[in-house]
């Protein structure tokens, strides 16, 4: 079935620069401009993270956040205004989380958060290293689930934190242990389960993909591609 652009989000990008969310909303220090990341391949088509807008976006955000599934583990089910005091207080704050629509093929299909993990309370409980890069994400739309696209997009995502954001070289992300589909498309998408981790609020399956994880692949991708 052919993907079909809501008209507010084609309005959104006809506008070019100009569109663009202010720094501080980009994570222009300290996640190095999400908003500027650009497009990525993948086998569904192109992906691309574009910073939420309060005003435009938690409609959508807060619909997916009140699907049961989702809610079980976000905790964010309510009103409109629930999601965006969410979204509002990293879109509010110093940039060291950055909450993202994930495009695919310019359809919203996906909620994510890149975050600093070196600078995020996650460090309290486990050890981090500098300019560590943590993600939090759901799939929108429950037909979307249990067919693999977690994991490509989380390969996709993990790909753009690690070739945008050279002092990086791990990419975290910390699903409730119980999210076992979340857990095994983490571990799809090259990562590696490192702990259990006691959070305040869950019990935590710290997942890891290293920088080197990616260079390998690359490095295997290039050697087939000059044996073929």
């Amino acid at each position: 079935m052919e993907l079909q652009v809501p008209e507010e989000f084609a309005a959104r990008f006809r506008q070019g620069p100009a569109a663009s969310p202010p720094p501080s909303q980009s994570g222009d220090d300290l996640l190095d401009r999400v908003a500027d990341w650009g497009p990525t391949a993948t086998s569904r088509g192109l992906f691309q993270l574009v910073p939420v807008r309060a005003d435009e976006d938690t409609a959508l955000i807060s619909r997916w956040m009140n699907d049961p599934a989702v809610a079980a583990f976000w905790e964010l089910s309510g009103p409109r205004g629930v999601t965006e005091e969410h979204v509002r207080a990293q879109l509010d704050g110093d940039g060291r989380s950055v909450p993202c629509l994930g495009l695919l093929e310019g359809v919203p299909v996906s909620y994510w958060e890149i975050y600093r993990a070196d600078l995020d309370p996650l460090a309290r409980y486990c050890p981090v290293r500098p300019h560590d890069t943590g993600v939090h994400l759901l799939i929108g739309d429950g037909a979307d689930r249990g067919r693999g696209l977690g994991t490509e997009l989380i390969r996709a995502v993990a790909g753009l934190v690690l070739a945008n954001r050279a002092r990086c070289t791990r990419v975290l992300a910390e699903p409730d242990l119980r999210n076992t589909p979340s857990v095994a498309a983490f571990c799809g998408a090259g990562f590696r389960l490192a702990a259990e981790v006691d959070l305040p609020a869950k019990r935590a399956a710290l997942m890891i993909r290293d920088r080197r994880t990616r260079m390998v692949r690359e490095t295997r991708t290039r050697a087939a591609a000059e044996s073929a």
